[in-house]
């Protein structure tokens, strides 16, 4: 099984790189590029997970338990990723209880979160979660990658990679993303050299 994740991220590159040209996995799932603007960067945070950003990938096939969507949590240090699959209804309340049982639980509260702009997030429970806490919420734009490219950039990377394994079994998706899951910390932590949340 293979996320199919590019030659750069291979062990022997130069033996890879043809046969990746005529992977007919990656030619189908794999996009041809993107436009990118310039960034406007966030703050690099002081340590890990003092700094999260959440967004979701959306309408996705439903798999065997109706699941549609994913939760993503990124640090924004590391850019460590927990994915919560989710069903295409959810409440600000939901996501709370699932942010704190994929982070608060192994990384405790960060000071900032950075999501984008959607009632869910914004409303009532999230603002006096906020408040009681003590924490800091900044919001970024929707489809705006200024702001929040790297959250941005990960979705892009589980989505491929998410079709990538689930190319012959769609309907499975939701029980691959413990390997994506997998496969996003194994990389982030080789390209970035830097040492991976505990």
């Amino acid at each position: 099984m293979s996320g199919h994740l590019s030659r750069e991220k291979t062990y022997q590159a130069k033996w890879v790189a043809h046969y990746i040209k005529t992977c007919e996995t990656c030619q189908r799932v794999k996009p041809s590029g993107h436009a990118s603007a310039p960034l406007q960067s966030l703050p690099v945070p002081a340590d890990c997970w003092k700094s999260m950003s959440l967004d979701f990938v959306f309408s996705l096939p439903a798999d065997d338990k109706g699941i549609t969507d994913i939760l993503v949590f990124v640090c924004r240090l590391n850019k460590m990723v927990y994915l919560a699959p989710v069903r295409d209804k959810i409440t600000g309340k939901q996501a709370a209880q699932l942010f704190l049982d994929s982070v608060f639980r192994y990384h405790g509260l960060p000071e900032n979160k950075v999501s984008y702009r959607d009632s869910s997030f914004i409303g009532a429970f999230w603002d006096t979660l906020f408040q009681l806490l003590g924490t800091q919420l900044t919001m970024s734009t929707a489809d705006h990658s200024q702001t929040d490219g790297q959250t941005e950039r990960a979705n892009r990377v589980l989505e491929d990679t998410l079709r990538s394994f689930c190319a012959e079994a769609p309907r499975s998706w939701s029980d691959q993303l413990p390997i994506v899951f997998l496969h996003s910390t194994i990389r982030y932590t080789h390209q970035r050299g830097l040492p991976r949340s505990t």
